[in-house]
């Protein structure tokens, strides 16, 4: 049976966050998790719809693909399938053509597990590599030490709070208290926590959004930050270890993260809430 490209359109959603959920597993490259999907949700149902591509073979989806941007296709395969030849030469025929409705003409990259076919493919058609990130792992199976600062489990009525930290966090966001209903009303949050860290005075100073992949899978941190007014004093630590606690309490293997290598103030505070920093990856890259 051929590859087919597909669009799940809004019903067909849950059947692609569940198949993520499945292709998770500890000892597997750092790859798209259901919780990326659970966050760029909070743009709503419709948004979410038309950034989420799947590849199926036989009607058994064995990729599926997040547009994190018009030109950024975030993709990952089953884990049976990473050197599918079949199935990678299906995504690079429809991510290099533009009228089939993936990627635009021009710059754009294309993030996939390291090691996958798709990555020699591309390579060959021309494409180079991007800026390196660092992905970090934290195992789970020992008890989490809980940081000696105040942590909130943020429910409906304190999105406020969650949201007000975050856009403190990160210049020019834009995560709404809208924006956090819409995301916590789906099914990936279903098995989310939001949490934030208060300081001395009680005021709000970091947060963080975990995501678990369900029982004895790597759960996801996405994102954590740092109000601007308050970093340097430990508060991203305490964050991400309580981020650490609290996928342990949903089950969770371990906890993973992502982040821009030349972010080393980042990469520095996830490991000193214990999380191992692993090989860098780097997207694919097609310049105009």
């Amino acid at each position: 049976m051929a590859i087919v490209l597909g669009k799940p359109g809004v019903g067909g959603l849950n059947k692609a966050v569940g198949v993520l959920r499945e292709w998770q597993h500890d000892g597997a490259p750092v790859q798209l998790h259901p919780g990326d999907l659970g966050w760029f949700w909070r743009f709503g149902a419709e948004a979410m719809a038309a950034a989420v591509r799947t590849w199926s073979r036989d009607g058994q989806i064995l990729a599926v693909g997040l547009l994190d941007g018009p030109r950024l296709l975030r993709l990952t395969t089953a884990p049976d399938a990473h050197r599918d030849e079949e199935l990678a030469q299906g995504i690079v025929a429809d991510v290099i053509e533009p009228e089939r409705g993936v990627l635009p003409q021009g710059t754009v990259d294309v993030e996939a597990p390291t090691g996958a076919l798709v990555h020699d493919l591309l390579a060959v058609d021309g494409w180079s590599t991007d800026e390196p990130w660092t992905p970090l792992r934290r195992d789970l199976t020992e008890p989490v030490k809980v940081p000696g600062v105040r942590i909130e489990v943020i429910g409906p009525d304190r999105a406020h709070v969650r949201t007000a930290v975050h856009r403190a966090s990160f210049d020019g966001s834009a995560f709404t208290d809208e924006r956090w209903q819409a995301m916590a009303a789906e099914l990936p949050y279903a098995d989310a926590r939001c949490l934030v860290a208060y300081d001395e005075q009680g005021t709000a100073v970091s947060a963080v959004t975990v995501w678990s992949a369900g029982p004895g899978r790597p759960g996801l941190l996405e994102p954590m930050g740092v109000h601007r007014e308050h970093r340097g004093h430990g508060y991203g630590k305490a964050i991400t270890v309580a981020a650490a606690a609290a996928l342990q309490d949903l089950g969770s293997s371990s906890a993973i993260v992502c982040t821009p290598s030349s972010n080393v103030g980042a990469v520095a505070t996830y490991r000193s809430a214990g999380f191992q920093q692993l090989p860098e990856r780097r997207d694919r890259h097609r310049d105009s």
